[in-house]
């Protein structure tokens, strides 16, 4: 096996610590900036490294910057809206319960592309597929707040299925964006320059809001610019680590790899705000990264 063909594994690990750190670096930040306001420090102090990022693949690739496609705007701007209402409902669920479990319910998010594609696309739901939603679904029950009585109802649960939702739809848009540049562009090209374009979007909309609804709190992302810096970079650090794992190796391994996420948020969440997990919590966490692993293993065998 050669260096390269292997290096997709730091790469994947690298991606999941950074958006670790990130997530851990936002929610610290929700406090003293609000969910909006923390939500934008993601896209406006991350777009600077991202352009940093695209300058660099475009000099490694040699090849000239994508022309957008007809259709390539109108996906950024559907996946960047999804993004920022998943990364905001992500940031009220770990407000509301603790960082750990904001991000297992994240992670419903593959479980979730499998449901849309057999609404949206006909995709048929496999008996492996349909093992994979069904762990997934015990996982979210125990996870919520009141175990099974509550279900699906909990705001808890609503809140952190809706963030899985967002972040599955911003991922096909983003997908479907890459795939709308024109010409023979490289992956890492397509991928960094719809990511630029995407935080551009992002930083514009959610930041023109605020400027015009909450100026103070614009204001306070300014202000808190060390802290919110260090999130930009791992944030941009960690969708550089993603896409690059994903030009090495199938995207189903890599997905797979990156549960490591919620061993990585799950020590954040014991050894820097002090939390702790119920039994119970601990078996739904299990239960849904199973859930993932099964859904993730049917797509790299097919």
């Amino acid at each position: 096996m050669t260096p390269a063909a292997w290096l997709w594994i730091p790469v994947t690990i690298w991606a999941a610590f950074a958006q670790t750190v990130r997530n851990a670096v936002q929610r610290g930040l929700t406090a003293e900036l609000g969910t909006l306001g923390a939500t934008l420090v993601r896209f406006l102090y991350g777009l600077p490294f991202a352009l940093l990022w695209l300058l660099a693949v475009e000099t490694f690739t040699g090849s000239p910057l994508p022309r957008p496609g007809g259709l390539f705007g109108a996906w950024v701007v559907a996946g960047a809206l999804a993004q920022i209402a998943a990364t905001a409902l992500l940031l009220r669920t770990m407000e509301e319960r603790n960082f750990a479990l904001g991000v297992a319910y994240s992670k419903s998010e593959v479980l979730q592309v499998a449901v849309f594609g057999l609404a949206f696309l006909g995709d048929p739901i496999t008996p492996g597929a349909g093992l994979a939603i069904a762990a997934g679904t015990a996982g979210v029950l125990l996870l919520s707040p009141a175990g099974w009585r509550a279900g699906f109802t909990s705001r808890t649960a609503l809140l952190g299925l809706g963030s899985g939702a967002g972040f599955a739809f911003s991922a096909i848009g983003y997908r479907a964006a890459a795939l709308g540049l024109e010409g023979d562009t490289p992956f890492l090209l397509a991928a960094a320059s719809t990511l630029v374009a995407a935080q551009l979007v992002q930083t514009l909309l959610l930041g023109g809001w605020l400027l015009a609804r909450e100026p103070r709190v614009v204001m306070r992302v300014l202000r808190a610019w060390r802290a919110s810096l260090l999130a930009g970079f791992m944030g941009a650090a960690a969708s550089a680590g993603w896409f690059t794992a994903f030009a090495i190796e199938p995207a189903a391994h890599v997905r797979t790899l990156g549960l490591s996420e919620l061993i990585f948020s799950y020590a954040v969440s014991r050894k820097l705000f002090r939390e702790r997990l119920a039994p119970l919590e601990l078996a739904g966490m299990a239960l849904l990264a199973l859930g993932v692993l099964l859904i993730t293993l049917k797509g790299a065998s097919s």
